[in-house]
């Protein structure tokens, strides 16, 4: 078992990246300018190239998957505490810092913290950004996108996940073959040993957006697909009926839509409903006032509800996933 030091702990940054890129450049730049200043950084990678960055050690992985990627990251590694991150992110300058804090106390096993849309993405990652901040979208999930209360989780992503280094080798890491749910999995080992992840609107990274429409949808639909798979694999923090909401909405506008042609009362409460929805809309639009492009961030909306709604569906008939 591996005992935190007293004073400084070390942190192992883990960053799991397909290639080098300019993201991972602005990340590490980030990463650097930290104001607890005991940490390695380590980089794997599909194929290593000739790049040397301060504090950095690259490992070569081959074609696998993040959570292989972490899983090697992990047994490289010489801190006592993990910090998991996407290359698409970068930290605020008291990120270490911040977390160290909460590790203090032993009862606690992880970290995590919210992932804040960065002020230079471009207006459609911006809408995007917004999106996922809004409680219409997200739910009681919400606080993953935005500064929030702080509260113990049990489910949460890995862009910005600290995990003490012996607990995550008592679990036997992530372990685990699919592309996306490794966090969840990780997650639900942490729970059922009896560990506490605690969430802090302080441990604060900066999380690019995918932009609208396409890569915004896409990114929407594979959380969900993965999200409907859970519901069977892992019950325990899959099953939300907050998860499932988006799919009743699917299958009520289709199926109000066919039956308010039969009946003239149904077709009312049909038309009533959508007007509710829509003023729910408009709201969301009021409340992010301060951005433009308000029409295309009540289709986004609109259409992120739609794609979560069938993926999610697809996800749960589906016996197996990629």
């Amino acid at each position: 078992m591996i005992k935190m030091k007293k004073n400084k702990p070390k942190f192992s940054i883990i960053i799991p990246i397909k290639e080098i890129n300019d993201y991972l450049k602005e990340n590490i730049k980030n990463i650097l300018n930290q104001s607890y200043k005991n940490f390695e950084i380590i980089v794997v990678v599909d194929k290593k190239k000739i790049e040397k960055f301060p504090k950095t050690y690259i490992f070569e992985s081959g074609n696998v998957n993040p959570a292989d990627k972490r899983d090697l990251g992990a047994k490289k590694s010489k801190g006592e505490i993990l910090a998991f991150i996407d290359d698409d992110a970068y930290p605020e300058k008291n990120w270490l810092k911040n977390a160290l804090e909460n590790f203090e106390n032993k009862e606690i096993t992880a970290v995590v913290g919210p992932g804040l849309t960065p002020k230079e993405d471009s207006l459609m990652q911006r809408i995007g950004g917004k999106i996922l901040e809004s409680k219409l979208v997200s739910g009681t999930e919400d606080y993953r996108c935005k500064v929030s209360k702080k509260r113990f989780v049990n489910d949460y992503p890995t862009f910005n996940f600290f995990i003490r280094k012996n607990i995550f080798n008592k679990i036997g890491g992530f372990n685990y073959k699919y592309w996306r749910g490794e966090d969840t999995k990780l997650c639900l080992d942490i729970i059922k040993i009896g560990g506490k992840i605690i969430y802090n609107p302080k441990v604060i990274v900066y999380h690019h957006r995918r932009a609208l429409f396409v890569p915004h949808l896409k990114q929407v639909w594979k959380c969900a697909l993965y999200r409907g798979f859970f519901v069977r694999k892992f019950p325990q923090t899959s099953r939300k009926f907050v998860y499932f909401v988006p799919s009743l909405f699917v299958i009520g506008l289709i199926i109000g839509f066919i039956l308010s042609f039969f009946d003239f009362y149904l077709r009312l409460i049909y038309v009533e409903i959508l007007i509710i929805y829509s003023i729910l809309l408009l709201g969301e639009r009021i409340k992010m006032k301060k951005i433009n492009g308000g029409v295309v961030l009540i289709i986004g909306i609109f259409l992120s509800h739609i794609t979560y709604g069938t993926g999610f569906l697809k996800g749960i008939i589906s016996k197996k996933l990629p």
